[in-house]
């Protein structure tokens, strides 16, 4: 069937979605035993306090309402091309459905393994996979982090803000490039510090809490105020850096990491968190197959849809939510286009 790509809302209810924002897939009874759930975590996995924890909020509500079973494995930070395939094999050949490949490290492997199921339905976070059974599911992280940078600028003091990266990727520079544009179109004056754990292909950048500590502190250091840290597990680290220092602000990921109990500790230091609701994309597509109904296609969760946002928890932004609901607005009404690559 005809693929496509459409704009959807994180969590809308599952009928609408299918009739609006989907291409129909056929069912996976000839390829599977119908086991549940596969579903394969990038680096860090389960327990990474971000990225990989959101998709298992999403997984973990479609089973307590399906009844359903899984299976989760994580990759390595040594994990080849060859294991990443080999992973979504494994999870395919013993019949669950859907399988799930949590971030972009998983884009070709999917491919290759999708056309070896062709009646199981498979989704990738993070990516654009062409297949007739494949569910892209990616989201307008820019637009999240230009509000977390126009929070920044309006609540440092010091006029240096810092954003830190797992891994120097073009997905992670979205994050960046939305952050640093957020900043400079609220305060100009404000200096913007982006740095990277790793480079390229080291994707052991999303899972090192102490390097994302040694760059938050480095950073707190030289005067830096407020951290953005857009690093999987890695965040968790440069939280914990700026609740050691008094006046300083983070800006949690993914989830609202102000309400992450493995946070807690150090939750009066959150400032906000741009949210990326990957756990209502897991749970739709999830809801598509055992509803028969299988999601394929591309799907864009973007700020207008509610796919991607700012959290409030806390209460740390409410004197600032004038100025926000206005650059949202002006994201939302398509006046304001936010970058998706950063300045130099």
């Amino acid at each position: 069937m005809r693929r496509v790509t459409k704009i959807v809302a994180a969590g809308v209810a599952s009928a609408a979605l299918a009739l609006t924002a989907t291409a129909c897939g056929s069912s996976s009874s000839d390829d599977s035993k119908d086991k549940g759930v596969g579903i394969a975590y990038d680096v860090g996995g389960r327990g990474d306090h971000s990225f990989n924890d959101s998709a298992a909020k999403g997984l973990d509500k479609a089973k307590a309402e399906f009844n359903l079973g899984s299976k989760e494995l994580t990759a390595k930070n040594t994990d080849t091309e060859a294991d990443r395939e080999q992973k979504l094999n494994d999870l395919a050949g013993a019949g669950y459905n859907p399988v799930i490949g949590v971030g972009f490290a998983y884009a070709d492997s999917v491919k290759a393994v999708s056309k070896k199921f062709p009646k199981t339905t498979f989704a990738i976070v993070d990516s654009v996979v062409e297949g007739a059974n494949i569910d892209s599911i990616n989201f307008t992280e820019e637009q999240s982090s230009y509000l977390a940078g126009v929070a920044a600028a309006l609540k440092t003091k010091t006029n240096k803000v810092g954003f830190i990266g797992g891994v120097d990727t073009t997905l992670i520079k979205k994050f960046a490039a939305g952050y640093q544009q957020g900043v400079k179109d609220t305060k100009p004056s404000v200096s913007v510090d982006i740095q990277y754990i790793t480079q390229g292909g080291d994707f052991s950048g999303f899972a090192k809490p102490a390097e994302g500590k040694a760059k938050a502190k480095g950073m707190l250091d030289s005067g830096i105020d407020v951290i953005y840290a857009a690093a999987g597990s890695s965040g968790a680290g440069a939280i914990e850096a700026v609740a050691g220092k008094k006046g300083t602000w983070a800006i949690g990921v993914d989830g609202d990491q102000y309400q992450d109990k493995g946070l807690a500790q150090w939750k009066t230091a959150i400032l906000t968190s741009a949210v990326k609701n990957v756990d209502g994309a897991v749970y739709e597509v999830i809801k598509s197959v055992k509803d028969g109904k299988p999601l394929t296609g591309t799907h864009v969760y973007n700020l207008k849809a509610g796919g991607v946002g700012l959290a409030t928890s806390g209460g740390y932004i409410d004197d600032i939510q004038a100025q926000l609901d206005a650059a949202k607005k002006k994201i939302t009404d398509g006046t304001l286009t936010v970058r998706t690559t950063p300045t130099s």
